[in-house]
């Protein structure tokens, strides 16, 4: 249920209708936005009646919001949210460029990619401690050494960490590092550690499974913003169709999709979604044109010695060249890269 105010409503009469909704056992989530000042109510509100608010002074109507996420939708936050994180802001007006390795191996090869990003004016380094991997005798990760190694390169360099948290187990520890904690495809769903990352306040990057539905995802962020962490920004890196050609099919529409649906942040991993980094360039300004708020890309100072994803992994003056195309056609949308 959402409680519109009137624009002459005053404070008394908000902070009389939020005690209201506290009595009756509910909680509340207020939003002020440019031109409205609105409530969200969440709870189970089947037995409650739209006529206990309608007649307050200062409330201008109450919606009941059908859809079964209700923190994430736009009915809660007409306006989208902009997540700030390590001196860039991830919402509308700006797109912003995570990259690194997929996994963390050496000092050397964390070092090189970090000294890259600060030189592009990047300020968002990504790499893998812990790695879920398809066969238990693949790479598994460093980590809590990759953490120490991808932290004190990102220091020297003046940038934050995003990197993987696989259990709610993990999260104080991987927290003590990261700047983003990231949930992987395979951990969408894995709701123990959705309601542990919703009592931090570390911004959370939730990558959509390869089998997840947009609202799926999107009831995923519900559980983490339930718990009270409201810094959620969405991921879409493919989704599992029948063509072999590329690893996933990315879904480009989620994009506009999800900019419809919800207020929360949406980037694109275009390493993921196709699979070869010939396809990723191109994937990655799809992202930029579709509206997309920022892309997660691997890189490698020499992929075909990677432990993990080299096929994926873009080397440097690959990446480099994608940054300029991207740097060259943001603007015309509208937007900075960053």
């Amino acid at each position: 249920m959402i409680l519109i105010f009137k624009k002459d409503a005053t404070e008394e009469d908000i902070q009389s209708a939020l005690r209201k909704i506290e009595v009756l056992g509910y909680t509340p989530h207020l939003s002020r936005g440019a031109v409205k000042t609105i409530c969200g109510v969440t709870g189970d509100d089947r037995a409650l009646d739209e006529s206990e608010f309608d007649q307050m002074p200062g409330v201008e109507s109450v919606l009941r919001v059908l859809k079964p996420y209700k923190l994430a939708s736009r009915e809660f936050h007409p306006d989208p949210t902009r997540i700030p994180v390590g001196g860039v802001s991830i919402g509308p007006g700006s797109f912003a460029v995570i990259a690194g390795p997929c996994s963390v191996e050496t000092e050397g090869q964390v070092e090189s990619s970090a000294e890259l990003l600060q030189h592009c004016g990047l300020k968002l380094i990504r790499g893998g401690a812990f790695k879920p991997r398809s066969s238990p005798y693949s790479f598994q990760g460093l980590g809590e050494q990759g953490l120490q190694i991808l932290s004190a390169a990102a220091k020297r360099h003046g940038l934050t960490v995003v990197t993987e948290v696989l259990s709610e187990y993990d999260v104080d520890l991987v927290s003590r590092y990261a700047g983003v904690l990231q949930v992987g495809a395979r951990n969408m769903q894995n709701f123990a550690l959705l309601k542990a990352l919703g009592e931090t306040r570390t911004p959370v990057l939730l990558k959509r499974s390869m089998m997840g539905t947009i609202e799926e995802l999107l009831l995923s962020a519900e559980y983490i913003m339930k718990g009270g962490n409201p810094h959620v920004i969405l991921c879409e890196r493919g989704i599992r169709t029948f063509e072999t050609e590329t690893r996933n099919t990315l879904d480009i529409g989620a994009v506009p999709a999800i900019k419809r649906l919800s207020h929360l942040p949406i980037i694109v991993d275009p390493s993921h979604a196709m699979g070869t980094w010939h396809y990723v360039p191109a994937a990655s300004m799809a992202a930029l044109a579709a509206g997309a708020d920022g892309i997660i890309v691997e890189i490698h100072p020499n992929p075909p010695e990677a432990k993990s994803d080299g096929k994926q992994s873009l080397n440097y003056p690959h990446f480099e060249d994608l940054l300029t195309r991207l740097k060259d056609l943001a603007p015309h949308l509208g937007t900075a890269v960053n």
